[in-house]
């Protein structure tokens, strides 16, 4: 039985082209963000499975690649529970082993701590457009740092990378949590209720307005709360300031300090930003992981027709592993899909060296062949990048296909020259 030449389901082999795009978008990414002061960092691919399954990663918890236990650990006599079985997971993002290298690191690191990830995370998913199990996270945080100049840097960091990969006209879509749950209580659900309406709410762009009112109602919840929630979501719609009109709707139910933190980020992103976008106020922007404690946001494309990055501030998660709180914020951009999005649009990294190819006849003289590696040599201190390979007997084919990887010019060196 011969071997499987196909990669697993969700995970995929990247050609050359590929990875070149991929290689010039991830130098953009670093260099835009550590002009804004952020310090690359890595973090294991594992963690210890009790960090991944903390109740904070939402649906994601649900998504993990386990690791069972290995040689005098393991023991499936005994084994009753999965926690007799598995030790480790694969991480499925970049923050919760963010917060354990925080934790850990601490007193090593300056506050506040502006950290750069990047690298591959793993989450059993269905496969599809822009989705897959295996694929590359690039994440900023700021830790330590408790105002609104942590969103403010983040989304003007991360719009301005997408700018230089001359993307124009998305969105930044923005709430917070703490209005989310101003806007339940107001209207009548309780507490304990407040992450099922969230769950039908973050439908919305699916299912309309008219949906969601459907779903609340056939969850059980009252016509009256569900009539007085989604009233919240027409004011705002037609108000000519969403934040204003919150501000005064619900009153008694959210702090003033909310919402002036809210139009503080909004005025100064729209004063600073380089790249062209809009910011816009969603109030039904919910945002799954229930880490999040504050502001949320989330990149919206409409050549993707769906979120490309997205992120918030989770205040609490540090203090999970060492007992006092640390404020938090971070953003993620949807590297996989903005690769997706420049192939389809027939990106072309720029400013690459010229590419020669030295072509050698087979049987080439040894004493020669110094000459033509001397040569190569010396282009490649020009600035050129040199391909030095033998000639194959189809030398025509092998010059068109030299010719679709970039390569411009040929020298061929033959036994008789």
């Amino acid at each position: 039985m011969s071997l499987v030449k196909k990669p697993v389901n969700g995970m995929k082999d990247i050609l050359p082209a590929e990875m070149q795009v991929r290689d010039y978008v991830q130098h953009v990414i670093k260099e835009t963000y550590r002009s804004f002061g952020f310090v690359q960092i890595e973090t294991p691919c594992m963690e210890t499975i009790a960090n991944l399954t903390n109740k904070q990663g939402g649906e994601n918890e649900k998504l993990i690649f386990k690791v069972m236990k290995r040689g005098e650990k393991l023991n499936l006599e005994t084994a009753q529970t999965e926690t007799d079985l598995v030790d480790y997971g694969m991480r499925y993002d970049l923050t919760v082993p963010l917060a354990r290298y925080y934790s850990n690191h601490a007193n090593d690191l300056p506050s506040p701590f502006k950290a750069l990830q990047m690298g591959p995370v793993w989450r059993a998913d269905r496969p599809q457009r822009g989705r897959y199990r295996q694929f590359m996270q690039c994440d900023i945080d700021i830790l330590g740092e408790p105002s609104s100049l942590a969103e403010i840097e983040l989304i003007l960091a991360t719009t301005t990378t997408l700018g230089k990969l001359g993307f124009q006209n998305f969105e930044v879509r923005i709430n917070e949590r703490r209005i989310l749950k101003a806007m339940a209580a107001y209207s009548g659900f309780s507490e304990q209720d407040f992450d099922t309406v969230f769950i039908i709410l973050d439908k919305m762009d699916k299912i309309g307005l008219d949906g969601v009112a459907k779903e609340l109602e056939q969850s059980g919840f009252a016509k009256a709360s569900v009539e007085k929630y989604l009233a919240l979501f027409q004011g705002v719609k037609t108000a000519e300031d969403g934040l204003s009109y919150l501000a005064g709707e619900l009153h008694g139910f959210l702090e003033n300090e909310v919402i002036a933190n809210m139009q503080e980020i909004a005025s100064s992103v729209q004063a600073c930003k380089t790249a062209s976008f809009h910011l816009v106020f969603d109030p039904t922007l919910v945002r799954g992981m229930s880490y999040y404690t504050g502001t949320i946001f989330e990149i919206a494309m409409p050549e993707f027709g769906g979120s490309c990055g997205g992120g918030g501030r989770y205040d609490k998660m540090i203090g999970n592993f060492t007992g006092k709180d640390v404020p938090a914020c971070g953003f993620s951009i949807g590297f996989e899909r903005i690769i997706l999005l420049l192939l389809e649009n027939g990106f072309q990294v720029p400013k690459q060296p010229k590419k020669l190819a030295y072509l050698i006849e087979k049987g080439y003289p040894g004493e020669k062949l110094a000459n033509v590696i001397a040569q190569a040599q010396e282009a490649r201190k020009n600035g050129h990048q040199v391909l030095v390979v033998r000639m194959n007997k189809n030398k025509k084919f092998q010059k068109e296909q030299l010719s679709k990887d970039g390569y411009e010019e040929f020298e061929e060196f033959f036994c008789n020259k």
